[in-house]
């Protein structure tokens, strides 16, 4: 017989996924609560760059990202690095990554990935407008630059299929860069801008508003970390800080710790962990109008309510491995020199774990255990993107629904 105490759904994560979840399954009468093993925002969601990155449809695995990772893994400070002491442990999940790069299976990812993406912009603004936070919503595009009409060039089949799949975009030169983002460096010759890339004033503050939202309307959110899941009559039993406690349902959005959970109903899921960074400087830092985004290097530079962000790259390094910030001092120095009379003083530096699987694609279904156990994770750098979307086709799920599009590409059990 079911406690009345036992909640009909326990989101595991109070990151910008899961609580975006609770609110949905809240939204469609359900009790949730929501348990994070530090509290709400404390992950990745408190220091990414911010970014609605619709237009992002392009998997990481790719055949250019094949091309450029010899030369930027040679840098141990470049857009991507795998540290030397971890480079056995991650082996195995670099060679699923290698074979996400064919042609076919970056089609079939850009077409799922497109997929989601609609979804989420479609949720995005209604969801916003639910949970009080569509003042925090800013509509100032993407800047994409290049050095040199080779390097755009060379990014033009990208661009093919963004525009395959309705994506707006279009090319310009230095003068019309110059109107929409004045004070780039002069070797910036060509540039691409994306006016669907939404960002959010700050994405920590709006996490924190999504934690409010939910327990005004009657939440509930703790702070303990779930060790182990176990299928039992009627629900889900969870371990966490040594007890044992029950739901219906167990929704999983533990950011880059969900594997470890996933683990203890039998699936071993191919997560990994791209450590980024970034510093955050005061607003005087540059008179940003845009988001700028330098591909070449591998990194971003965004405004926000609380400061000016300079921060990307990819390191495959784990959960336990110490940061490395000179990483962020790297791309804080590029800043200056790519954007004169950029001021680097008094910035805060922060390292985070994104959540990534080898085909750039997140992992949204059921578990193979037990039906009662939703996963959604593994989005990568898309977290914030595609939160909405995921919110949606979790609370559907979790009430017996179709989802809005088709999952199959998103199974957990794909690898």
């Amino acid at each position: 017989m079911k406690d009345a105490a036992q909640p009909d759904v326990i989101v595991i994560g109070a990151g910008v996924v899961g609580l975006s979840a609770a609110i949905a399954a809240q939204a469609r009468g359900l009790s949730v609560t929501v348990l994070d093993r530090e509290g709400p925002a404390a992950g990745a969601s408190a220091g990414n760059a911010g970014a609605f990155a619709f237009t992002d449809i392009l998997p990481l695995a790719s055949p250019g990202i094949l091309k450029k990772a010899p030369k930027w893994l040679l840098d141990p400070l470049g857009p991507l690095s795998v540290p030397p002491a971890y480079a056995v442990q991650i082996a195995p999940w670099m060679f699923r990554f290698w074979r996400a790069c064919s042609p076919g299976r970056v089609a079939h990812s850009t077409t799922a990935q497109t997929a989601i993406m609609d979804l989420s912009k479609a949720e995005l603004e209604p969801f916003l407008t639910a949970t009080g936070t569509l003042p925090m919503l800013r509509k100032e595009g993407n800047l994409q630059v290049y050095e040199s009409e080779a390097e755009l060039k060379a990014s033009l089949p990208g661009w093919k299929a963004r525009s395959e799949h309705g994506i707006e975009f279009r090319h310009m030169g230095a003068a019309e860069m110059a109107e929409i983002q004045p004070g780039l460096a002069p070797r910036f010759t060509h540039g691409t801008f994306t006016p669907g890339w939404y960002s959010i004033a700050d994405p920590k503050l709006y996490t924190l508003a999504l934690a409010d939202h939910f327990r005004a309307k009657g939440g509930i959110i703790e702070r303990a970390e779930v060790t182990a899941l176990r299928p039992v009559e009627g629900g889900v039993e969870l371990t966490s800080n040594g007890k044992t406690r029950r739901a219906d349902q167990v929704v999983l959005s533990a950011g880059a710790f969900s594997h470890q959970i996933a683990r203890t109903l039998g699936e071993r899921i191919p997560l990994e962990t791209e450590r980024g960074y970034n510093t955050t400087l005061p607003q005087d830092a540059f008179d940003l109008r845009t988001q700028v985004t330098f591909g070449g290097h591998g990194f971003v530079v965004t405004r926000l309510s609380t400061g000016i962000r300079v921060g990307g790259a990819v390191e495959l390094g784990g959960l336990k491995l110490p940061p490395n910030f000179r990483r962020s001092e790297a791309m804080l120095k590029k800043a200056q020199k790519f954007l004169p009379g950029f001021k680097s003083e008094g910035g805060v530096q922060w390292m985070g774990f994104r959540p990534s699987l080898p085909d750039s694609l997140p992992a949204i279904g059921r578990a193979r255990a037990t039906g009662r156990v939703i996963y959604a994770f593994g989005h990568g750098h898309l977290g914030l993107t595609q939160s909405a979307g995921t919110a949606r086709l979790v609370a559907e799920l979790l009430t017996g629904q179709r989802p809005a599009i088709d999952i199959q590409s998103f199974s957990p059990q794909r690898f």
